[in-house]
Protein backbone atom coordinates (compact mmCIF):
# COMPACT_ATOMS: atom_id res chain seq x y z
CA UNK A 1 0.00 0.00 0.00
CA UNK A 2 1.42 3.91 -1.16
CA UNK A 3 1.48 5.50 2.25
CA UNK A 4 3.42 9.07 3.00
CA UNK A 5 6.18 7.18 4.83
CA UNK A 6 6.78 4.78 1.60
CA UNK A 7 7.18 7.78 -0.15
CA UNK A 8 10.17 9.21 2.89
CA UNK A 9 11.75 5.75 2.23
CA UNK A 10 11.71 5.62 -1.40
CA UNK A 11 13.76 8.89 -2.18
CA UNK A 12 16.30 8.48 0.07
CA UNK A 13 16.44 4.90 -1.80
CA UNK A 14 16.53 6.30 -4.91
CA UNK A 15 19.05 8.95 -4.37
CA UNK A 16 21.66 5.89 -2.85
CA UNK A 17 21.09 3.72 -5.81
CA UNK A 18 21.87 6.46 -8.41
CA UNK A 19 25.00 7.60 -6.26
CA UNK A 20 25.87 3.44 -6.22
CA UNK A 21 25.54 3.04 -9.82
CA UNK A 22 27.60 6.71 -10.70
CA UNK A 23 30.43 5.20 -8.46
CA UNK A 24 30.23 1.44 -9.75
CA UNK A 25 30.16 3.12 -13.90
CA UNK A 26 33.40 5.36 -12.67
CA UNK A 27 35.17 2.61 -11.43
CA UNK A 28 34.35 0.45 -14.53
CA UNK A 29 35.88 3.10 -16.57
CA UNK A 30 39.08 3.35 -14.38
CA UNK A 31 38.95 6.71 -13.72
CA UNK A 32 41.00 6.97 -10.99
CA UNK A 33 43.70 6.36 -13.26
CA UNK A 34 43.47 10.04 -14.25
CA UNK A 35 43.67 11.10 -10.82
CA UNK A 36 47.55 10.23 -9.97
CA UNK A 37 49.94 12.88 -9.02
CA UNK A 38 52.35 13.24 -12.72
CA UNK A 39 48.85 13.62 -14.52
CA UNK A 40 47.93 16.67 -12.53
CA UNK A 41 50.72 18.65 -14.28
CA UNK A 42 49.82 16.85 -17.53
CA UNK A 43 46.32 18.98 -17.34
CA UNK A 44 48.09 22.17 -15.94
CA UNK A 45 50.06 21.87 -19.24
CA UNK A 46 46.91 21.68 -20.98
CA UNK A 47 45.43 25.03 -19.46
CA UNK A 48 48.88 27.22 -19.69
CA UNK A 49 49.35 25.68 -23.51
CA UNK A 50 45.94 26.96 -24.00
CA UNK A 51 46.48 30.22 -22.41
CA UNK A 52 49.56 30.85 -24.40
CA UNK A 53 47.82 30.30 -27.08
CA UNK A 54 45.45 32.38 -26.62
CA UNK A 55 47.57 35.61 -25.71
CA UNK A 56 49.84 34.97 -28.12
CA UNK A 57 49.01 37.74 -31.34
CA UNK A 58 49.42 40.29 -28.93
CA UNK A 59 51.15 39.71 -25.36
CA UNK A 60 54.09 37.53 -26.60
CA UNK A 61 56.19 37.83 -22.84
CA UNK A 62 53.17 36.27 -21.61
CA UNK A 63 52.62 33.53 -24.43
CA UNK A 64 56.19 32.51 -24.71
CA UNK A 65 56.36 32.06 -20.37
CA UNK A 66 53.33 30.23 -20.73
CA UNK A 67 54.57 28.47 -23.63
CA UNK A 68 58.10 27.13 -21.48
CA UNK A 69 56.10 26.77 -18.84
CA UNK A 70 54.50 24.23 -20.16
CA UNK A 71 57.55 22.26 -21.84
CA UNK A 72 59.28 22.46 -18.26
CA UNK A 73 56.36 20.53 -16.61
CA UNK A 74 56.79 18.02 -19.39
CA UNK A 75 60.29 17.00 -17.97
CA UNK A 76 58.60 17.36 -14.05
CA UNK A 77 55.70 15.15 -14.46
CA UNK A 78 57.62 12.40 -15.92
CA UNK A 79 60.32 12.57 -13.40
CA UNK A 80 57.38 12.85 -10.85
CA UNK A 81 56.09 9.29 -12.47
CA UNK A 82 59.55 7.54 -11.95
CA UNK A 83 59.63 8.73 -8.39
CA UNK A 84 56.56 7.69 -7.32
CA UNK A 85 56.14 4.60 -9.89
CA UNK A 86 52.91 6.12 -11.04
CA UNK A 87 53.46 5.81 -14.53
CA UNK A 88 50.93 5.26 -17.13
CA UNK A 89 49.80 4.73 -20.69
CA UNK A 90 47.07 7.97 -20.21
CA UNK A 91 49.79 10.24 -18.81
CA UNK A 92 51.93 9.16 -21.23
CA UNK A 93 49.58 9.93 -24.17
CA UNK A 94 48.52 12.94 -22.50
CA UNK A 95 52.08 13.78 -23.06
CA UNK A 96 52.73 13.30 -26.24
CA UNK A 97 49.46 14.88 -27.36
CA UNK A 98 50.30 18.33 -25.13
CA UNK A 99 53.84 18.32 -27.10
CA UNK A 100 52.60 17.70 -31.19
CA UNK A 101 49.74 20.10 -30.82
CA UNK A 102 51.64 23.28 -28.93
CA UNK A 103 54.52 22.83 -31.39
CA UNK A 104 51.83 22.81 -34.76
CA UNK A 105 50.05 25.43 -32.48
CA UNK A 106 53.02 27.45 -32.41
CA UNK A 107 54.59 26.73 -36.30
CA UNK A 108 51.10 27.72 -37.15
CA UNK A 109 51.84 31.07 -35.59
CA UNK A 110 55.28 31.40 -36.96
CA UNK A 111 54.11 30.87 -40.46
CA UNK A 112 51.52 34.01 -40.19
CA UNK A 113 55.17 35.56 -39.12
CA UNK A 114 57.54 34.35 -41.49
CA UNK A 115 55.53 34.10 -44.69
CA UNK A 116 58.76 33.22 -46.82
CA UNK A 117 59.39 30.14 -44.43
CA UNK A 118 56.11 28.67 -44.42
CA UNK A 119 57.12 25.98 -46.24
CA UNK A 120 60.07 25.27 -43.82
CA UNK A 121 57.10 25.22 -40.76
CA UNK A 122 54.96 23.41 -42.53
CA UNK A 123 57.34 20.51 -43.15
CA UNK A 124 58.65 20.78 -39.23
CA UNK A 125 55.15 20.17 -39.06
CA UNK A 126 55.03 17.46 -41.31
CA UNK A 127 57.77 15.32 -39.53
CA UNK A 128 57.16 15.88 -36.15
CA UNK A 129 53.32 14.89 -36.29
CA UNK A 130 53.74 11.76 -39.03
CA UNK A 131 57.22 10.23 -37.21
CA UNK A 132 56.11 10.83 -33.85
CA UNK A 133 52.20 8.85 -34.43
CA UNK A 134 53.60 5.77 -36.43
CA UNK A 135 56.31 5.40 -33.75
CA UNK A 136 53.32 5.47 -30.94
CA UNK A 137 51.52 3.39 -33.12
CA UNK A 138 54.10 0.53 -33.77
CA UNK A 139 55.20 0.85 -30.48
CA UNK A 140 51.48 -0.49 -29.40
CA UNK A 141 51.60 -2.91 -32.06
CA UNK A 142 54.73 -4.59 -30.86
CA UNK A 143 53.58 -4.85 -26.92
CA UNK A 144 56.18 -2.68 -25.84
CA UNK A 145 55.94 -0.40 -22.56
CA UNK A 146 56.29 2.84 -23.48
CA UNK A 147 57.16 4.45 -27.07
CA UNK A 148 60.86 5.09 -25.44
CA UNK A 149 61.64 1.40 -25.27
CA UNK A 150 64.46 0.96 -28.12
CA UNK A 151 65.50 -2.59 -28.28
CA UNK A 152 68.86 -3.20 -28.27
CA UNK A 153 69.08 -4.71 -32.07
CA UNK A 154 67.43 -1.95 -33.18
CA UNK A 155 69.35 1.72 -34.01
CA UNK A 156 71.68 2.52 -31.33
CA UNK A 157 71.48 6.47 -31.81
CA UNK A 158 67.62 6.64 -31.29
CA UNK A 159 68.51 4.11 -28.29
CA UNK A 160 70.23 6.46 -26.57
CA UNK A 161 68.22 9.30 -27.23
CA UNK A 162 65.90 7.63 -25.42
CA UNK A 163 67.88 6.23 -22.72
CA UNK A 164 70.26 8.95 -21.98
CA UNK A 165 67.61 11.79 -20.28
CA UNK A 166 70.14 14.41 -20.40
CA UNK A 167 70.68 14.03 -24.41
CA UNK A 168 66.86 13.65 -24.22
CA UNK A 169 65.98 17.32 -22.16
CA UNK A 170 68.68 19.10 -24.26
CA UNK A 171 67.44 18.34 -27.59
CA UNK A 172 63.97 18.70 -26.28
CA UNK A 173 64.02 21.87 -24.50
CA UNK A 174 66.71 23.04 -27.39
CA UNK A 175 64.08 22.57 -29.78
CA UNK A 176 61.38 24.11 -28.16
CA UNK A 177 63.53 26.81 -26.78
CA UNK A 178 64.13 27.24 -31.28
CA UNK A 179 60.76 27.97 -31.53
CA UNK A 180 60.14 30.19 -28.26
CA UNK A 181 62.27 32.74 -28.84
CA UNK A 182 62.12 32.82 -33.30
CA UNK A 183 58.68 33.78 -31.83
CA UNK A 184 59.63 36.54 -29.14
CA UNK A 185 62.18 37.75 -32.14
CA UNK A 186 59.29 38.70 -34.39
CA UNK A 187 58.05 41.52 -31.67
CA UNK A 188 61.32 42.23 -30.05
CA UNK A 189 65.36 41.75 -30.19
CA UNK A 190 65.31 41.10 -26.68
CA UNK A 191 67.81 42.78 -24.12
CA UNK A 192 71.46 43.43 -25.92
CA UNK A 193 74.29 40.86 -25.23
CA UNK A 194 77.65 42.36 -26.89
CA UNK A 195 75.48 44.24 -28.98
CA UNK A 196 73.08 41.23 -30.06
CA UNK A 197 69.71 40.51 -29.41
CA UNK A 198 69.27 38.33 -26.46
CA UNK A 199 66.55 36.06 -28.43
CA UNK A 200 68.38 36.34 -31.47
CA UNK A 201 71.76 34.72 -30.33
CA UNK A 202 69.30 32.40 -28.99
CA UNK A 203 67.85 31.52 -32.04
CA UNK A 204 71.15 30.86 -33.59
CA UNK A 205 72.49 28.85 -31.18
CA UNK A 206 69.29 26.41 -31.06
CA UNK A 207 68.93 25.97 -34.37
CA UNK A 208 71.48 22.84 -35.04
CA UNK A 209 69.08 21.37 -32.08
CA UNK A 210 66.34 21.96 -33.88
CA UNK A 211 67.62 20.49 -36.74
CA UNK A 212 68.78 17.87 -35.60
CA UNK A 213 65.85 16.47 -33.76
CA UNK A 214 63.91 16.87 -37.01
CA UNK A 215 66.57 14.32 -38.44
CA UNK A 216 65.95 11.80 -35.16
CA UNK A 217 62.16 12.01 -36.03
CA UNK A 218 62.58 11.23 -39.32
CA UNK A 219 64.72 8.27 -38.21
CA UNK A 220 62.57 7.39 -35.69
CA UNK A 221 59.87 7.25 -38.31
CA UNK A 222 61.72 5.81 -40.37
CA UNK A 223 62.61 2.82 -38.37
CA UNK A 224 58.62 2.47 -37.17
CA UNK A 225 57.83 1.88 -40.37
CA UNK A 226 60.72 -0.50 -40.83
CA UNK A 227 59.34 -2.54 -37.70
CA UNK A 228 55.79 -2.11 -39.53
CA UNK A 229 56.99 -4.07 -42.58
CA UNK A 230 58.49 -6.61 -40.47
CA UNK A 231 55.41 -7.25 -38.39
CA UNK A 232 53.57 -7.12 -41.30
CA UNK A 233 56.01 -9.87 -42.97
CA UNK A 234 55.85 -11.86 -39.86
CA UNK A 235 51.95 -12.31 -39.12
CA UNK A 236 51.88 -13.65 -43.13
CA UNK A 237 53.96 -16.19 -42.32
CA UNK A 238 51.98 -17.25 -39.28
CA UNK A 239 49.09 -17.45 -41.05
CA UNK A 240 50.90 -19.20 -43.55
CA UNK A 241 52.08 -22.03 -41.31
CA UNK A 242 48.84 -22.28 -39.80
CA UNK A 243 46.55 -22.76 -43.30
CA UNK A 244 49.24 -25.02 -44.34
Amino acid sequence: MFTTDNVFLFIPNLIGRLIRSKFLWLSKLKIWITLILPDYSGYARVVFGIAALYVMPSLPTIAATLYLLSGFLDAFDGHAARHFNQSSQFGGMLDMLTDRCMTMALLVTLSTFYPSWVFVFQLSMVIDISCHWIHMHTSLLLGKGSHKYIDPSENTFLRFYYTSRTFLFTMCAGNELFYAMLYLLYFTEGPLVLGIGLFRILVIVCTPIAVFKSILAVLQGYIAWKNLGDLDIRERQELKEKSG
